[in-house]
């Protein structure tokens, strides 16, 4: 079968539903650990014919294969999304995994799976939906590490709090890690101590395996040469974005990394600006690596002192700045597989 390179982020809204009309077949599975509702709604007709039966990969795979003309298939963003586009996208022409936050016709009226997968069903046919990226390339697996990573963290983040609440708790330092003679409390200290040793040591079992992909993939050694960005920053980005021109233009992946906000306007009234739904992850690596430029000798250095010197910027708003910049020279490398220029800025500057 032919397959959509494109998908919606990267195409316009008509040519989205003109590609929506050329389908026979629009079906929206409601996929769950029992049971699978299959809905689905033909070119020609407005009625959906919904069936709800025991959840089995191989039976949905022959149930697809048997659909007469094209076929395009939507799933909600799960936990099980991912592998079920990767079984399935051969069995159809395209299969587009949805936002279910966007969703929220689902969450009026009734509620069982069918009618859920009834109401997905013509939120497809009619071009509603958000679609959410996923791809079978090899890329796309360092996202389990990165997942597993931070998961990681966040639990050691967690048991070092722990440590430091029980010795306010006794009136001790933590950082003095003052003796404790509370039996009960030294029992759970010691508990505590020993998750956290072990905390860091799977922690630098992980940094040394992202240490030996990041040496093997060429988009996050490219990534590294920015400065402000290690291993751990260009191994989330590149396991993040996988393919940059997912994004139609910088604008568009500021916005998704939370580093721009939206104008809310109403009556020809401005009331202010909000934040957009972003990766909290990328604006993460693009503030830390701002933080880390700004003070060495490094080309970002002399445009954070250009923009305070010559600009007349404050200190918060230039480093915002910098963020921002990072992130439109890590889009670009990721997009067409350019090398960092250091003082692109410059060249910015002149024209």
């Amino acid at each position: 079968m032919v397959k959509t390179k494109l998908n919606r982020t990267q195409i316009s809204n008509n040519d989205y539903l003109k590609e929506l009309d050329t389908y026979d077949n629009y079906i929206a599975v409601d996929w769950s650990q029992v049971n699978m509702a299959i809905a689905r709604m033909t070119k020609n007709s407005k009625q959906t014919k919904v069936i709800d039966v025991p959840c089995n990969i191989d039976d949905l795979k022959a149930y697809l294969k048997n659909l007469p003309g094209k076929k395009i298939l939507t799933i909600e963003e799960t936990s099980t999304s991912h592998w079920l586009y990767v079984e399935l996208k051969e069995y159809t022409d395209r299969i587009v995994i949805c936002d279910p936050y966007r969703n929220r016709l689902l969450s009026e009226g009734p509620k069982n799976d069918k009618i859920d997968a009834d109401k997905l069903c013509k939120l497809l046919r009619n071009g509603l939906l958000k679609e959410v990226y996923h791809s079978s390339d090899n890329i796309y697996e360092l996202r389990k590490l990165m997942s597993a990573y931070d998961d990681l963290v966040k639990a050691g983040v967690r048991l070092q709090n722990q440590k430091s609440a029980i010795y306010r708790s006794e009136g001790k330092s933590y950082k003095k890690e003052e003796e404790i003679n509370n039996g009960t409390t030294s029992f759970i200290l010691e508990r505590i101590n020993e998750g956290i040793e072990d905390y860091q040591l799977k922690k630098n079992e992980f940094e040394k395996f992202i240490k030996r992909v990041n040496k093997k993939e060429d988009l996050i050694k490219k990534q590294m040469t920015i400065p402000g960005i290690g291993d751990i920053g260009a191994i989330k980005v590149v396991s993040t974005v996988i393919d940059g021109r997912r994004f139609r233009n910088s604008g568009k992946y500021l916005s998704y990394c939370g580093l721009v906000k939206h104008k809310k306007m109403s009556g020809n009234r401005n009331y202010g600006n909000k934040n957009p739904r972003y990766s909290r992850k990328q604006k993460s690596v693009y503030k830390t690596a701002a933080i880390a430029a700004i003070g060495g000798n490094n080309p970002l250095n002399d445009y954070y002192e250009y923009l305070i010197t010559t600009k007349g910027l404050a200190e918060d708003k230039a480093r915002h700045q910098i963020s921002r910049y990072i992130a439109r020279i890590s889009y670009s490398m990721l997009k067409n597989g350019e090398k960092y220029d250091p003082y692109r800025w410059r060249k910015h500057k002149t024209t």
